[in-house]
């Protein structure tokens, strides 16, 4: 064998046995070093969490993720609505990029080409999987069935079926001229957790969580509740005193009026006696805590394999709900403070700012460039939220951007044009105009009116505040 063939073969021999472990090794170091992201969405959740300041509701599992992650009191979505907010949330582009703004339209129509969330952590090596409902699902229509979901976005997908769209038969509907996704219907079940939908939503992402936990994960887990029909098994509706369970203060007579697309949707409170009504809340409370339960299991898994402190946790929902506040009015679609804010929590290993809260005004498209960063992972170009990333360090971290949510209010659900309504949130005013005002204006305080019941918009001394927010929109 000749020198250079001697000096070849040491050579490829020292490669073999001493610097090929090594890359190996530190190859599996840096899979190991990537944060794992658990994404938990709830569906038609209002701001009512004992986290968030609600004096009877029961929701000690996200209560327990708000103390060890950053709670931010001020978040918004960007449209009340399910597949609006979610196509923008996960495209991280607002309602007016993605061109959805209604159930029926599938954002890749306007946006074949768009990289969504899930698809940036599969681009980049992940595991990416969801169980439950993530994209926007009919329910209860669609239970069971992939919805409206986006096939690109998933290695794995689960669509369970359980005793809450089984049983529709025993739902009890106070308003049967609507359907059961948009009516106070409820159902108190005699079954177990593990047979309810979201027992199953649980138990599936669990099962991901369990056999992908050796290789960095985006799992997603969307629960139906408490979007109604308002089913939960016994023990949470017992977890509620009807007489502790009280309607929103009705808002003084002598108010300021608001344009009449604030409130045209709904009959106030649909014509029905106050019983009826507090019974139906009560239903909708113990879904929230029964979903709170099923977001327990999820954390004590990550605890129990392992994966705590290497998966970032984000919990939210993809719009508020209105509990007959205003006056009557129930459900999303609205402008006003309960329908546009979200509950939103993230968990971020070692975060500094880790068990506070962010008083910033903070928006759902902010959540794409977030776990971007979070996961040092290259955001796609084309976003149009703004990294969290400082406020999960330092929660107070100088912050000027407002919240924006926007709605269509249509006569007619089967056709795209109505009056247009957008809405500016800061961490103290709210400014709404309709129509760019051809259909009305509202500007409320919060720091003096947090009921949004005197409309400030006629008075003379706040022009010159409703012309620095008008000029903040986007």
């Amino acid at each position: 064998m000749r020198l250079d063939q001697h000096l070849l073969y040491y050579l490829l021999k020292y490669i073999s046995i001493i610097i090929f472990p090594a890359v190996v090794s530190a190859w599996g170091t840096a899979a190991a070093d990537k944060k794992n992201v658990l994404f938990i969405v709830s569906d038609d959740l209002t701001s009512r969490l004992g986290c968030y300041g609600d004096p009877i509701v029961r929701s000690p599992h996200i209560d327990r993720l708000a103390a060890k992650g950053v709670r931010f009191e001020r978040a918004y979505c960007q449209y009340p609505l399910c597949n609006p907010s979610r196509a923008s949330f996960m495209t991280g582009r607002r309602p007016t990029t993605t061109d959805v703004t209604e159930n029926r339209t599938h954002f890749r129509e306007a946006l074949p080409d768009v990289i969504t969330i899930p698809q940036l952590f599969q681009n980049n090596g992940y595991f990416v999987a969801r169980a439950g409902k993530i994209f926007h699902y009919g329910v209860p229509g669609q239970i069971g069935t992939s919805g409206f979901d986006d096939p690109a976005s998933w290695q794995e997908v689960a669509n369970p079926i359980g005793r809450d769209k089984l049983l529709e038969d025993q739902i009890t509907n106070f308003t049967p001229q609507f359907n059961l996704g948009t009516a106070l219907g409820f159902l108190e079940d005699e079954g177990e957790d593990s047979e309810q939908t979201d027992g199953m939503v649980a138990s599936e992402a669990i099962r991901l969580m369990e056999e992908n936990a050796d290789r960095p994960f985006f799992i997603a887990a969307g629960f139906f509740r408490p979007h109604v029909p308002s089913v939960a098994t016994k023990p949470y509706f017992d977890l509620y005193d009807f007489e502790k369970v009280q309607l929103p203060e009705r808002p003084p007579t002598n108010r300021p009026p608001v344009p009449a697309a604030a409130t045209d949707y709904f009959p106030p409170n649909y014509g029905l006696e106050s019983e009826k009504l507090r019974t139906f809340t009560r239903a909708y409370l113990a879904t929230i805590s029964f979903m709170d339960a099923q977001v327990g299991r999820l954390l004590d898994a990550l605890d129990r394999l392992g994966l705590s402190e290497n998966t970032a946790v984000v919990f939210l929902s993809d719009h508020g709900w209105l509990l007959g506040e205003h006056g009557g009015q129930w459900q999303k679609r609205s402008l006003f403070e309960a329908s546009a804010r979200v509950p939103l929590i993230i968990y971020s290993p070692g975060a500094n700012g880790n068990g506070q809260t962010s008083p910033r005004t903070v928006e759902l498209v902010d959540l794409f460039p977030t776990l971007a960063e979070l996961c040092d992972l290259p955001p796609p170009p084309g976003l149009e939220g703004t990294s969290l990333a400082p406020l999960l360090d330092h929660p107070d971290h100088p912050w000027t951007k407002p919240a924006v949510t926007e709605v269509v209010r249509r006569k007619d659900r089967n056709i795209k044009e109505g009056i247009q309504g957008r809405s500016l949130r800061t961490e103290r005013y709210r400014y709404t105009d309709w129509d760019q005002g051809e259909k009305g204006v509202e500007l409320y305080d919060h720091q003096s009116d947090p009921n949004e019941w005197y409309n400030l918009a006629t008075n003379p001394e706040y022009a010159t505040t409703i012309a620095r927010l008008k000029s903040l929109f986007p």
